[in-house]
């Protein structure tokens, strides 16, 4: 899929430095690989960008340079973009550049620098007697992120529709007399066959007893016949993130099994009907976990019913009860989150049901579609 064109990437641009008078900026250090994809195009595991109001100040060191070059001679290119080479360090590099710049007021990403790097900012920046003020940022190019343009939502429903091949892979590899770590192994071969460049994270097998563990990984345990099986993947298509889980019984499932799993796929389908523009994080949160109070599985849920889906696959918004770290906020056309509410019980097993989702202009697009009924192997 092509990479979001310039005039995509201006508005991405105009956004963040609509902060720059709110916070009283010349400029702002990015240097988290998500966030510099994200206002650049630039894929690559090294860069420090500077953002000021006139132009995009890239810094790579060799190996990315004719990557550079090419993306700037497409259309995919970078508006006002400057290409500065790192001859050694990166930290020399960026003072080098505010020093050039005579940047005073420079906001930098207060999550993604270390304190060693800041401190090191600050002292290299006193010994050569430059004026520049580093002060720390939140979030400002993740709230950007939290409306997905064109060009991402097309990818991330992509993504999502690439899950309906894995899943069918995935349900003839579980089976009882294997191991879960074999079923993530035809998982994962299934992700790389479907064309996702990478896994999203660690695929999650989790039979048995093991279901009752939200982030269990596929261990050496053989399925068994009764087993509820939670299997949680995803991958990545060009830079985005899909997460998909379902649960599976290995034969016919128990009335317990069953029991467990209506009340989850009950809880998700009210989340569901909840989302639209306007309604609060925690309201879907609510909806969802109102369902397995009424059915005496409240304490069985114990972690948020989503979260943000983009070039990571954990980010804004947070589908979760408020918190003072976590606040609620209304939920605007182009989000795209994870609904997955669970139900865990100890030495029995777990189930888990999660699919990807669009807020719309009148209510969600639900983006993964393989069957959420509770399924015999």
């Amino acid at each position: 899929m092509p990479l979001p064109a310039t005039t995509q990437l201006a508005v991405r641009h105009s956004r963040i430095r609509q902060s720059f008078d709110t916070l009283a900026l010349d400029a702002l250090v990015v240097t988290s690989a998500a966030n510099i994809r994200y206002l650049t195009n630039h894929i690559g595991s090294a860069g420090v960008l500077v953002l000021t109001r006139q132009h995009a100040h890239l810094l790579v060191d060799f190996r990315y340079r004719e990557a550079v070059e090419r993306l700037q001679a497409s259309n995919a290119a970078c508006p006002g973009l400057r290409v500065r080479e790192v001859p050694a360090s990166y930290d020399e590099a960026l003072l080098g550049c505010l020093q050039e710049l005579g940047a005073a007021a420079v906001g930098f990403e207060a999550a993604h620098v270390t304190v060693a790097s800041y401190d090191w900012w600050r002292r290299s920046a006193e010994a050569r007697q430059l004026t520049v003020s580093f002060q720390p940022t939140e979030r400002i190019v993740e709230q950007a992120r939290v409306i997905k343009d064109v060009s991402e939502v097309d990818t991330l429903r992509e993504a999502a529709r690439r899950l309906d091949a894995v899943a069918g892979i995935a349900w003839r590899a579980v089976r009882a007399g294997v191991e879960e770590r074999q079923v993530a192994a035809a998982l994962e071969s299934a992700m790389r066959d479907a064309g996702y460049e990478r896994l999203a994270f660690d695929t999650i097998v989790a039979s048995g007893p093991h279901a009752a563990l939200p982030h269990y990984r596929a261990g050496d345990r053989i399925l068994q016949a009764g087993d509820l099986v939670v299997l949680d993947f995803g991958g990545v298509l060009d830079g985005y993130c899909c997460d998909l889980t379902r649960t599976v019984s290995i034969g016919p499932p128990s009335p317990e099994a069953r029991r467990l799993h209506t009340a989850v796929y009950d809880a998700q389908q009210a989340a569901l009907a909840t989302v639209r523009p306007g309604v609060e994080t925690s309201a879907v949160d609510a909806a969802a976990r109102q369902v397995l109070e009424a059915r005496g599985l409240g304490a069985a849920f114990g972690h948020g019913t989503g979260h943000g889906l983009g070039l990571d696959v954990h980010e804004e918004p947070r589908i979760t009860r408020p918190r003072a770290d976590v606040p609620s906020v209304p939920l605007l056309p182009g989000m795209v989150f994870t609904i997955e509410p669970g139900a865990y019980l100890p030495g029995f097993g777990g189930v888990r049901i999660e699919d990807d989702v669009l807020v719309t202009d009148t209510g969600c697009e639900v983006l993964t579609h393989v069957p959420r009924e509770l399924v015999a192997l």
